[in-house]
């Protein structure tokens, strides 16, 4: 792409010096106007390099629909000029305001069109345009996960496909965080829009906010049910309340926190596992670890080996709503060999 983007800012220099010093193409007159119109074809080369690639960064949906709102807004013009302007005693005066009609209306077009992509009820009124989104699987982000920064993980080693939505309500509420005289609420908005800019820059993802807005709905979770309910998106979060609300409603919810509990690895009774004892336990003679993924480990009799890695034997494992615990002891007291599974 590089030598074809140098290739075509040559050209341009080239051509444009022929235009502007008016030669032949092989016997050109390097004069003034040579140059002149050397560095002016150079520069027009450079801004559409510019345009294009500006435009290779923006959703091929917008830029159809962006072009097609352009050309409809031409199509109104010429209209307007031939029907409404032609003919009339001003003629002259109009001649000169009709280059500013075709840019005010094509502009107009191509914005609202462009804005309007990822709009529902725009998409079917131009299915040739918009109608493989009914297929398009859209995932919404609600504050919480954004906050939370796993998402970007996730999305960076592949596990999530299709179009994340922002909605711009979900925006408005980082961007009160991040503006809070809370200092730990004001870091926490932050690092939400931190995520959300480097969520931007990966390539395997799209993410695209939209400006849908209930405002007859007062609080963002339900203004996320709704938005599901209205464009059939999932919604990814890790609140527990909305992700009971919205599966009441018939929303699908991916919840990071139950991923996150599901990955973590299978324990069994009898294993070994190996660990660091960080603190004392409640229990007399109890000490505690903590595997990778954050499992508490509880281990009696071991609060002499604080501060070093030892071998566990695991008794029991306990499931609870706030993740899971590992019970155990410490291996050579029950006379097991060195061998097990290390964690």
């Amino acid at each position: 792409m590089l030598v074809l983007r140098i290739i075509a800012i040559a050209l341009s220099s080239y051509f444009g010096a022929l235009f502007f010093g008016r030669h032949t193409l092989f016997f050109p007159d390097f004069g003034s106007n040579f140059i002149f119109g050397l560095i002016a074809g150079a520069i027009i080369g450079l801004l559409a390099v510019g345009l294009e690639l500006k435009l290779s960064r923006i959703p091929i949906k917008i830029v159809c629909f962006g072009t097609f709102g352009l050309i409809s807004g031409l199509v109104v013009s010429n209209i307007i000029i031939r029907t409404l302007l032609r003919n009339t005693e001003l003629q002259i005066l109009l001649d000169g305001i009709y280059p500013i009609i075709y840019c005010i209306l094509g502009y107009l077009g191509a914005a609202l069109a462009a804005r309007k992509a990822s709009n529902t009820e725009f998409s079917r009124i131009l299915p040739f345009l918009g109608g493989k989104q009914e297929k398009e699987s859209f995932k919404i982000l609600d504050t919480s996960v954004i906050i939370d920064g796993r998402i970007y993980d996730i999305c960076e080693t592949d596990f999530l496909e299709g179009v994340l939505i922002v909605p711009q309500f979900v925006l408005r509420e980082l961007q009160h965080i991040a503006d809070s005289s809370d200092s730990l609420k004001r870091n926490r908005g932050r690092r939400g829009l931190d995520v959300l800019n480097k969520l931007q820059k990966l390539s395997q993802i799209e993410v695209r906010v939209v400006d849908n807005d209930f405002p007859k709905i007062p609080e963002v979770d339900s203004k996320l049910v709704a938005l599901a309910r209205e464009i059939r998106a999932k919604i990814l979060t890790n609140d527990f309340n909305l992700n009971k609300v919205a599966e009441l409603q018939g929303i699908i919810v991916l919840n990071i926190n139950l991923l996150a509990n599901a990955l973590k690895p299978v324990v069994l009774p009898g294993e070994i596992i190996k660990v660091y004892l960080i603190k004392e336990g409640k229990e007399s003679g109890q000490a505690v670890a903590y595997l990778d993924d954050g499992t508490m480990v509880v281990v009696d009799n071991a609060r002499d080996y604080l501060g070093s890695n030892i071998d566990v034997t695991v008794t029991s494992v306990l499931q609870t709503t706030a993740g899971r615990m590992i019970f155990g002891k410490i291996k050579d007291s029950e006379g097991h060999s060195d061998t097990g599974l290390q964690v």
